[in-house]
């Protein structure tokens, strides 16, 4: 008779650990903000402007995504930009179908006009680092196939411009962005041009506290040091620490920035982001290196504010915020 699995750890509301190395993602929060992290099917009908579809991009490795495409006025045949979206969820928890994701990418690509490619990432402890960045990579070496037409996405071929591909990441997302895009600096990419990146409140740290990290009045349901300290410890590679160069790219660990053959940089920081200060020393080192990158302030609200749909339309703040950042991507992207 096999014995009950016993849980060997948790991480808040969002996942428990078994002894048998298995992982129940089951929300275990208040059941008012369960419908946050349920999937949202695909429709490729248009629904308040926008249509979405999964894409299996490897049929071996099971690497997929899910594109949103806004709808087009009658006889607007031109190209639209590509955001490729990496979630967060300190690696561990997530997808990109979720209904946070949904309602947050469709009011981007509406008020973008763009095409966004969001990636469905390997998550950890199963899969941990530099699983999610190589998935990541990986989307990014498919769309230039599409670009070559050596792979096939109808909805691609007819309505994306691949010279201007943006990547786009949310939280530990961000942290993705900065390394496809070191990644990529190294290679050649015609007809697929990157045209910019976009970091939202990026999970940038390192081992040592920050002030903002002790000033814990900070913490939120969404984000909180306990999270933060075990979302990494099961996400990085055994043996490292925080200072490791996915999570501290500005740190001595990682590569120079100034080596790094990067696209200009939107860099979204939030006032009362628990991690804001690392977000900070990043933009310094990045300007430090002479890279393009810009920095977007919101005011008043925390750690990827914009993706919960409770506080945003409840909180005229959380509100106003939100739609001033969709307004910055959106003139980044146009701008690019």
């Amino acid at each position: 008779m096999k014995k009950n699995k016993k849980v060997v750890d948790q991480v808040s509301c969002w996942l428990k650990i078994f002894d048998d190395g298995s992982v129940d993602r089951t929300w275990m929060g208040p059941p008012e903000f369960e419908f946050m992290a349920k999937p949202v099917p695909p429709h490729e009908d248009f629904i308040d402007g926008v249509a979405t579809r999964d894409v299996t991009m490897d049929n071996i490795s099971g690497l997929s995504a899910r594109i949103y495409l806004p709808e087009r006025k009658s006889g607007d045949g031109s190209k639209l930009p590509v955001l490729l979206h990496f979630h967060g969820g300190g690696f561990c928890i997530s997808q990109a179908d979720w209904y946070m994701y949904y309602q947050a990418y469709t009011q981007l690509v509406r008020s973008a006009q763009a095409v966004c490619v969001s990636v469905k990432l390997r998550l950890a402890p199963e899969h941990r680092l530099p699983a999610a960045c190589d998935d990541g990579y990986s989307t990014l070496l498919w769309l230039r196939s599409v670009a070559r037409a050596e792979a096939i996405e109808p909805w691609l071929e007819a309505h994306a411009d691949f010279s201007r591909v943006f990547l786009i990441g949310d939280s530990s997302g961000g942290n993705i962005v900065h390394e496809v895009a070191a990644r990529a600096g190294k290679e050649k990419w015609d007809p697929l041009s990157l045209a910019g990146g976009v970091l939202l409140h990026p999970g940038f740290v390192r081992a040592e506290r920050s002030k903002s990290e002790l000033e814990t009045q900070n913490e939120s349901p969404f984000l909180t040091l306990e999270m933060v300290d075990k979302f990494l410890a099961l996400a990085l590679p055994l043996g490292s620490t925080k200072d490791h160069p996915i999570t501290c790219p500005m740190g001595s660990m990682a590569p120079p920035l100034d080596g790094l053959n990067l696209p200009p940089f939107l860099m979204a920081v939030a006032e009362l982001d628990l991690i804001r200060d690392t977000e900070l020393e990043y933009i310094e080192a990045m300007k430090k290196a002479g890279k393009d990158v810009e920095v977007f302030h919101s005011e008043g609200v925390g750690h990827s504010f914009y993706l919960k749909k409770v506080p945003v339309e409840m909180d005229p703040q959380n509100a106003a915020q939100t739609d001033l950042l969709i307004a910055g991507i959106t003139d980044f992207i146009k701008r690019h």
